[in-house]
């Protein structure tokens, strides 16, 4: 799943994935969702029934997380701040390469802002993957920005979400009545939103990559 994973900066604007974000090669993503239920046991509940009883009462709570395996490795970056004439803000965004251990300091400084250095804290993570189906339960057919072909069905690739197909009350979202219709459509479609709560990484002077692990924590983060 190399090349399909970008963390966006909290400055990250528009649909260009290539600027104010920093692409990572990934060799794993393990998702985990940890449901919170409080529940209790009844007293005497097994007199007459022949069995205990325990009642939960679904809140609606649940902690999502992402672990993150890769490398780094140097790479082009862009930032919206940096144009070819620093003089003309339409001027094109300057393409700068950087080192794989520069790329790495950038995440790091990143992780140890806040929200308020815009250009430095990170507030989204996309990983893209497959998607035949739309956010309506119809084949994408031949969607503009289909990617791969498979068996004549086409493949369009989206980026991993929580959210659930439908407006609100509608197909997967009956009884969410607060829902939004903003299921993925494209590759440039929201991601994850949340932060970076750890980043980890060595430098060894017998490679050029550099491998690292990442933990980021899905939240509406303010402000």
């Amino acid at each position: 799943m190399t090349d399909y994973v970008y963390l966006k900066l909290q400055k990250f604007s528009g649909s260009d994935l290539t600027v104010d974000t920093i692409p990572l090669k990934i060799t794993s993503a393990q998702f985990s969702v940890d449901k919170n239920i409080p529940n209790f046991t009844i007293p005497f509940g097994g007199i007459g029934l022949g069995q205990s009883r325990t009642i939960a009462l679904d809140t609606g709570k649940a902690e999502r997380r992402l672990s993150l395996t890769g490398f780094i490795v140097d790479d082009t970056l862009k930032r919206s701040h940096t144009r070819v004439d620093p003089n003309d803000s339409t001027s094109a965004v300057k393409t700068l390469e950087f080192t794989a251990q520069e790329i790495a300091q950038l995440i790091a400084s990143g992780v140890d802002a806040t929200g308020i250095n815009e250009y430095q804290a990170f507030q989204e993570i996309v990983i893209l993957m497959d998607s035949k189906v739309d956010k309506d339960y119809k084949d994408r057919g031949q969607a503009a920005d289909a990617s791969v072909t498979q068996l004549g069905t086409v493949v369009t690739q989206i980026p991993f979400t929580f959210k659930s197909r439908g407006d609100a009350g509608e197909l997967d979202n009956v009884g969410a009545f607060l829902a939004k219709d903003d299921f993925p459509t494209s590759s440039t479609s929201t991601g994850l939103k949340g932060f970076v709560s750890s980043f980890s990484f060595s430098f060894a002077a017998e490679t050029v990559e550099i491998e690292f692990n990442m933990e980021f924590t899905i939240a509406d983060v303010l402000p």
